[in-house]
Parts: C-alpha cells; sequence; structure tokens
C-alpha cells in the first residue's frame, strides 16, 4: 500500500510527491526501502503496488523490477480497505488460491531479518488455515499513544510466535497504554497484513455486500475503474472487516504474528526526526545547514543547491526548506501541519498543497 499523501510531512510531501517516494531516509524512498524488505520472500513479478493513478508513473521509475501491470493507480484515496480488497479481487481472479501479504510503505523497520521471518510465518499459517486474516503485532517497547494496540488471546497451537485477536484497541492516553503493558497481553497494530484473498473477499460479501460487489466488478472490467472507485465506501480495513471478525461477525478469525523488531511509522516529522542522524546537540539535519547554540531541532533543506539553512538559538524546533515552501513550528506542535495544509489550500489554492 503506497497511496498515501502524507500532510503531516508537507512541505516535503506534497500532491506531486507523496512521503513514500521522499528520499530522505538514507537516500532511498520508503517505498524503495519496503520494496527491499522482501527480497528474497516475494518475487519481483509478484509484488503489487497500490497508489495514487498520479503517482502510477514515478512508482514504476522506484521499481522497475515490478511489471508495470502490477502498479494499481486508484483515482481517488478511498481508504484502507479499497486499497486492499481491489488488489484481493483482482489477484483472486487470477489465481483463486492466491495468498496475499499487505505491507505498508511508510515505515522503518529493524531489523529487517526479524520482519522476514514474521512474514513467512504469516503466510505458513494463511495456507495452513483458510479462515485465517493474519496480522502482525509489534511487540511494544513504550506506552506509545500514537499507535493502535491488539490484545491477545490464546497462543495458536503448532505457532508459538502466532496468537488469537481477541479485540482492537484504539489510540490509548499515556495511562490506559501503561495499562496495556503492564499486562503483557497487547501489541500494537501494525497495519499489515497476511490472508487468502477469497478469504478477504468472504468477508466482505458478508460484511459490507455493496463494496465486495463492486471490487469484483472492477477485477473483470478495468475500464470502469474512474466510475466505481470513487462510489466505494471510505473506510479503514480495521474498522470494514478485522474489528467485526475479532468480535465474532463474518465467518474466519483474526491471529496476530508476533514481531520483534524496532518500529517506526514515519508519518510525521517526529518520527522522520528519528531517522536522521544526529549532532552532538541533538540536532537532527538534512542537507546544507548550519546551527550554533542550537539543540533538538530537526532542519531539512531540500531547495534547490547554493541554498543555505543557518540557525542560531533555536531549540525544539523543525525547519523545513523547499524550493517553494519554508516550514517553521515548534516541534511539539509538529502535528497540527495537516491543519497548517488545510488553511493554505482554503487561502492560497491548492498551488502549495
Amino acid at each position: 500500500m503506497a497511496g498515501g499523501s502524507g500532510k503531516r510531512l508537507w512541505p516535503l510531501s506534497r500532491q506531486d510527491m507523496p512521503k513514500q517516494l521522499l528520499k530522505v531516509v538514507g537516500g532511498r524512498s520508503l517505498l524503495r526501502i519496503a520494496f527491499d524488505r522482501l527480497d528474497g520472500i516475494v518475487p519481483a513479478d509478484r509484488v503489487f503496488v497500490c497508489t495514487g493513478a498520479d503517482y502510477a508513473d514515478v512508482v514504476a521509475e522506484e521499481l522497475p523490477e515490478v511489471p508495470a501491470a502490477n502498479i494499481l493507480g486508484e483515482p481517488e484515496g478511498r481508504d484502507s480497505l479499497n486499497a486492499v480488497a481491489w488488489p484481493a479481487a483482482i489477484l483472486a481472479a487470477r489465481d483463486p488460491e492466491a495468498v496475499v501479504a499487505v505491507v505498508t510503505a511508510d515505515q522503518i523497520m529493524h531489523p529487517v531479518a526479524a520482519f522476514g521471518v514474521a512474514l513467512e510465518e504469516g503466510f505458513a499459517v494463511a495456507e495452513e488455515d483458510p479462515r485465517a486474516l493474519v496480522t502482525f503485532g509489534v511487540v511494544p517497547t513504550s506506552p506509545h499513544t500514537g499507535y493502535g494496540y491488539l490484545q491477545r488471546g490464546e497462543d495458536l497451537p503448532g505457532h508459538p510466535s502466532v496468537s488469537r485477536v481477541l479485540a482492537f484497541k484504539e489510540k490509548p492516553d499515556r495511562a490506559t497504554a501503561e495499562a496495556y503493558l503492564a499486562t503483557g497481553q497487547y501489541w500494537w497494530n501494525s497495519g499489515m497484513f497476511v490472508w487468502r484473498a477469497t478469504t478477504l473477499l468472504d468477508q466482505l460479501r458478508q460484511l459490507l455486500p455493496e463494496t465486495y460487489a463492486s471490487v469484483l466488478e472492477l477485477a473483470q472490467h478495468g475500464d470502469r475503474l474512474a466510475e466505481i472507485y470513487p462510489s466505494l465506501v471510505k473506510i479503514s480495513v480495521d474498522y470494514a472487516v478485522m474489528e467485526p471478525v475479532s468480535l465474532g461477525r463474518g465467518s474466519a478469525h483474526v491471529v496476530a504474528v508476533r514481531l520483534p523488531i524496532t518500529w517506526h511509522d514515519v508519518g510525521g516529522f517526529a518520527a522522520l526526526s528519528e531517522q536522521l542522524p544526529r549532532d552532538p546537540q541533538g540536532n537532527a539535519t538534512s542537507g546544507s545547514s548550519v546551527l550554533v547554540d542550537a539543540r533538538d531541532n530537526l532542519v531539512i533543506n531540500n531547495a534547490e543547491e547554493g541554498r543555505l539553512v543557518a540557525v542560531v538559538g533555536l531549540s525544539e524546533t523543525v525547519i523545513v526548506q523547499t524550493p517553494q515552501i519554508t516550514l517553521v513550528c515548534p516541534m511539539s506542535d509538529a502535528e497540527r501541519v495537516k491543519e497548517l495544509v488545510a488553511q493554505v489550500t482554503s487561502q492560497l489554492g491548492r498551488a502549495y498543497a
């Protein structure tokens, strides 16, 4: 899944340059990093990318190993359910036995080998049990309030690193997150999955029959994409399928594979700053900059060559310079950038969106 616009990383991420294509982590895009994680597990010709139609050509350039026919361009974003259901319908039409892993293009994981082991385990469970909807639970390292959680039940027989999922929990407050960790029964919800394509579609048939009928129509008649896709119900796969099934609706069951990794969802500037090199004063920087008497800042200079970002006396501040836009805000307000983008668009139109 590589369709997010990444408004919380504006102005690095723009309507013509989504966050998954930004090369701000080690000179590679988040999309490329996600693709490389699949090396040795899924052949390139079996990798499909669901992205915005406007980004399809750029994605093809970024991943030349992936056949052009495997890049699925959404006419508009309709949340994660449709980004997984539409590809599932296409794959089920090609191979009714297809087992599909759904991975995201905006996360950093270490060690990559542990991700590979967990993904192989997810495939094994879905192949062994046609009724399984497999997700991945990241072992929490802190009482994080920015992630959803999975409540674990008993272990799956024969799979000690896999547990049944009793419930999905929304992003908690600090006290609730601390309580979750104290029980040892909760993992972070990674938003990644493995299932048989037909199993997902069967749950969709039971829970959202109109969406089910629509994605089957799209799989058979791709020329109707621009007509049908915008009419699909906009909803996440968690709300539409995973949560109801975990509560006993539908005919499948939800299990989670333990994912013991350091996991960063690079959704905003605070998370991005954790992935960049830091100087002795704790400043995370990318691009040309000079800082004096400055601590714990994030400074990214993506402007044309010859432009400098110079900082004196600031702490815990985000400074981002691009050819068109300069952003300055306290790190504590970095999550409000999405709100700022809405104001910019309202006042100045989409030229700066």
